[in-house]
């Protein structure tokens, strides 16, 4: 990791090839939706985009956090990072609160932003809904998350669809800082990956696979689960009762779609390829059995060069 306290030791920017950032919390035990969602795509186009890559732990602290823990959980995520395949000599990996040019970025656009603004973001309402003291930090993070991007001249801003509001919120500072000072800020895009951008819990399909529920067995496939246990969580799948396999926007059989589409995302097939592999499947256990194959195949190398 290329830091100082106050600047960051780039790749240098390419004139033709678009700039990337993106950040992941160190909160929770990372897993599939984390690795299929944004970890496999980061490594996939490095060889494509300017990347910066950063564990955001001012996230993390919106919410009460053990220090100790915190830290531990950063280190762990940078190394599972490095696991996955992210390479220094082509990407930017680095620790937020190390750069404090973040929390400077974060109060300058403050000052810019209406408050009615994050006042409408969804996650804030959602996650302050029913509790009696909620942060400022918390109804702030958008600002923050747009200094993370806006302080990279970012053209691209890969996210899950939860995540898609904050980068428009993001675009929106960067226009009014543009329009009231001058031309500074690059006007980023958020970029949702076609099917991992929303990996569903095995558990309940209707909810998205969360670190902060990973610790809930049978929701999450953590990715230094071992084999038996990922086994285990993908065969208690939920599912339905049509025994079909294939693709389908029927939200009734979203628990056939979300094994399909880790399927999908692990082999880099087409839908009709996936469901051409299935063609000869007895039911849905002949699906559950090879989805939890691939997903242990893939995620054993990634383990060993964790442990190495």
């Amino acid at each position: 990791m290329q830091t100082t306290s106050n600047t960051i030791e780039s790749q240098p920017q390419s004139k033709t090839r678009r700039r990337v950032f993106s950040g992941v919390q160190p909160s929770g035990d990372p897993q599939l939706g984390n690795y299929l969602g944004a970890f496999k795509g980061w490594v996939d186009r490095q060889d494509q985009k300017d990347n910066f890559f950063c564990i955001v732990d001012l996230h993390a602290i919106t919410v009460e956090q053990n220090p100790e823990e915190l830290r531990r959980q950063t280190r762990e995520l940078a190394a599972m990072l490095f696991a996955c395949g992210i390479d220094p000599d082509k990407s930017t990996l680095f620790i937020q609160s190390h750069v404090t040019a973040h929390a400077e970025a974060c109060w300058i656009l403050n000052c810019v932003t209406p408050i009615g603004w994050l006042e409408r973001m969804t996650q804030f309402k959602d996650k302050s809904t029913g509790q009696d003291s909620v942060s400022a930090g918390l109804l702030d993070y958008p600002v923050l998350m747009a200094g993370d991007i806006l302080l990279y001249s970012a053209h691209e801003v890969p996210v899950g669809e939860d995540q898609k509001q904050h980068v428009e919120l993001a675009r929106d500072i960067a226009q009014r800082f543009n329009r009231i000072y001058n031309e500074l800020f690059v006007v980023p895009e958020p970029v949702i990956p076609e099917v991992g951008g929303r990996v569903m819990g095995l558990n309940d399909p209707n909810v998205k696979m969360s670190k902060s529920f990973s610790h809930i067995r049978g929701h999450a496939i953590r990715l230094l689960d071992e084999p038996k246990e990922i086994k285990r969580s993908v065969m208690r799948a939920v599912t339905d009762s049509e025994n079909e396999i294939r693709f389908s926007d029927d939200p009734e059989r979203a628990g056939v779609n979300n094994l399909l589409g880790m399927y999908k995302v692990l082999t880099d097939q087409t839908e009709s390829e996936v469901e051409a592999d299935f063609a000869d499947a007895r039911g849905y256990g002949d699906l559950k059995k090879r989805v939890a194959e691939i997903i242990i195949e893939g995620l054993a190398p990634i383990q060993k060069r964790y442990y190495e």
